[in-house]
């Protein structure tokens, strides 16, 4: 008898195990420190995709891009940081954005407070993700729902809580329309 409970313990604690992640730090992408003053706290409730909404040719150098998103978020937008918690190039890189612990920002009306932002770059009305973002955001998505005990039906897309926009673009919405994220996710969880 102790021996299967012993064994129920084992794979219950191995049945929420998160999948690895790399993921690049603001620090090492050459991002500058936030003024965290200016942010609102936040405690992680959801999980909301979005796309770039832009084209991202290969060959578009990621960092610069950050670095760029960085510096309009601040000077055009007034934000205090990049909009999003983290941003995944087409190599399926996992870029650290605004730090978690803070809301983000948003162009669209609903209010990001509580929600994780993922953004994948390129603009997904026009063109397909591929594997590797698509195999990148399942292992984000499933760090992310293990360490903040989320259930799966928190994966959202941007245009779930927007009328004002079609992001993150139907290539890309079409895998939370069909359940992809979530299956993907779930059985990466359980792994």
């Amino acid at each position: 008898m102790r021996a299967l409970l012993v064994l129920m313990v084992l794979l219950s604690a191995c049945a929420t195990r998160p999948p690895v992640v790399d993921i690049i730090s603001v620090d090492t992408w050459g991002g500058s420190a936030a003024d965290t003053a200016r942010m609102r706290p936040q405690t992680i409730t959801h999980l909301t995709l979005h796309h770039q909404g832009e084209p991202f040719p290969a060959g578009t150098d990621p960092v610069a891009y950050l670095r760029r998103l960085q510096s309009w978020s601040r000077a055009t937008k007034g934000w205090a940081d990049l909009p999003y918690h983290y941003i995944i190039d087409l190599d399926g890189r996992i870029y650290e954005g605004r730090n978690i612990g803070f809301a983000g920002d948003t162009n669209t009306e609903y209010d990001p407070i509580g929600h994780a932002l993922i953004e994948v770059v390129g603009n997904f009305e026009e063109v397909e993700p591929n594997a590797a973002q698509l195999a990148s955001t399942v292992r984000l998505m499933g760090m992310l729902v293990t360490r903040y005990h989320l259930p799966l039906e928190a994966i959202h897309g941007h245009r779930d809580y927007s009328q004002q926009t079609v992001c993150p673009g139907k290539n890309l919405y079409r895998y939370l329309e069909n359940g992809y994220f979530r299956e993907q996710v779930g059985a990466a969880i359980r792994r």
